[in-house]
């Protein structure tokens, strides 16, 4: 990769990491948080879905701005947003405090992977493009598992108030880097920004149901994600009997594999041209098989192991839910594109943890682990139904990023070549 790629990617990095541990903290908070404020699942839920939703309401917008005022200005702004919303969070003195806390911090953050794509768009060229995006986003399992651990360790020696605190100044830190060394972007005739984009292209690729396909196979991922994220500490203490500073350990295996699957999930997105159903249909019959086993294993032991090759199969198809779209697109367009792929993830986020926790409440961890199933099946059907290339992609519309129905086609032949 080009050596402002490798920087741009070492930097997004460095702040999707944060990103992950400020709002992956509160999984392993909640049993704490639901003692302090005297909560049932339901509501325990409710908190991880109230960031969710202004989360999600924010993708296509952040997406916008980012399209429009640029990406690096857009990611500088929500870093430092979140920042001071995940110290807020501390000073939360109710229930609905802390919701509304939640719902601003949401916002903030919802602001940021649009910019972030955008950003790396600019400083990467198409063939490399998922590549690049693969180390980037391999950053959200290893987040996860440093939101386990510093979580594990904080809450072990003080209490979720001293945690809030502490991880907010990690934004305060990137920040900082990203504005001092993020390089400037590649000449537009590498990156495809010397592609004209044809007035109304914006509309157009919001109206698109191509786009909505590959916002609904992004759902249907997280379906998965998200409700494993947020509840698999709470189960392991709660079922499993676990002592919360173990919880965080056991994380390393399973985030370890969702980064690699990241990375070699965006690397045969590339070697594949697209054509993500070669990677997420296989993938996702795995997931399902094991999440049907996840909550039946014997001993925590099997419990990790099973989790480990769930979070592997799961990562690979991070990636190819955004491939056939960033590779085709010119960068003017990958921030609103990618908006909207993202709030499909996000809805997931809204709606997941909270249903997850009322199957609890009302039946089981078991009967609540299998509902996530759904996700795995969505995601075949999702992807049997989107474009697998540039080519195919392309010919669904009129105006993206040329003026012409013969630019569209070389541009298709380009990227065949």
């Amino acid at each position: 990769m080009h050596k402002t790629t490798r920087i741009t990617v070492v930097l997004l990095f460095a702040a999707w990491t944060v990103d992950y541990i400020d709002r992956l903290v509160v999984n392993l908070a909640l049993p704490a948080i639901g003692d302090t404020f005297d909560l049932a699942h339901g509501e325990r839920g409710l908190i991880i879905s109230a960031f969710f939703l202004t989360y999600a309401l924010c993708q296509i917008p952040g997406g916008l701005l980012a399209d429009r005022f640029g990406g690096v200005r857009m990611a500088c702004s929500a870093l430092a947003l979140w920042s001071v919303f995940t110290g807020l969070t501390a000073a939360a003195w109710s229930f609905v405090a802390l919701l509304a806390v939640r719902c601003c911090f949401g916002a903030a953050q919802g602001l940021f992977p649009g910019a972030a794509l955008n950003t790396l768009s600019a400083r990467s060229v198409p063939e490399q493009r998922m590549t690049a995006n693969g180390w980037m986003q391999s950053s959200n399992a290893i987040g996860g598992l440093l939101a386990a651990l510093l979580a594990s360790a904080l809450l072990t020696a003080w209490n979720w108030r001293v945690m809030y605190v502490t991880v907010s100044v990690l934004g305060v830190l990137v920040l900082l880097a990203v504005v001092r060394w993020m390089p400037a972007p590649l000449p537009p005739e590498q990156t495809g920004q010397m592609v004209r984009r044809a007035r109304g292209a914006t509309a157009a690729v919001l109206r698109s149901p191509v786009m909505w396909g590959f916002a609904l196979l992004f759902f249907s991922y997280d379906v998965v994600i998200w409700g494993l994220n947020s509840w698999s500490a709470s189960y392991l203490v709660e079922q499993r009997g676990l002592e919360i500073r173990y919880a965080g350990l056991l994380a390393i295996a399973p985030t370890l594999a969702a980064a690699v699957g990241a990375v070699v999930g965006g690397r045969l997105s590339d070697r594949f041209e697209g054509r993500p159903r070669k990677i997420i249909v296989p993938a996702m019959v795995v997931v399902a098989v094991l999440l049907f086993l996840l909550p039946r294993t014997p001993s925590v032991a099997t419990y990790v192991v099973c989790g480990t090759l769930l979070s592997g199969a799961a990562g690979l198809c991070y990636l190819p839910s955004f491939s056939v779209p960033l590779r085709s697109l010119p960068p003017k367009l990958s921030g609103v594109a990618s908006g909207m792929i993202l709030f499909g993830g996000q809805l997931s986020g809204i709606i997941t943890p909270t249903v997850f926790g009322t199957v609890v409440d009302h039946f089981s961890y078991t009967a609540a682990f299998s509902v996530l199933i759904t996700g795995p099946v969505l995601a075949i059907v999702a992807v049997l139904c989107v474009p697998q290339t540039t080519e195919r992609f392309l010919s669904r519309f009129r105006h993206i990023g040329t003026n012409t129905k013969e630019d569209i086609d070389a541009r298709g032949a380009e990227h065949r070549v």
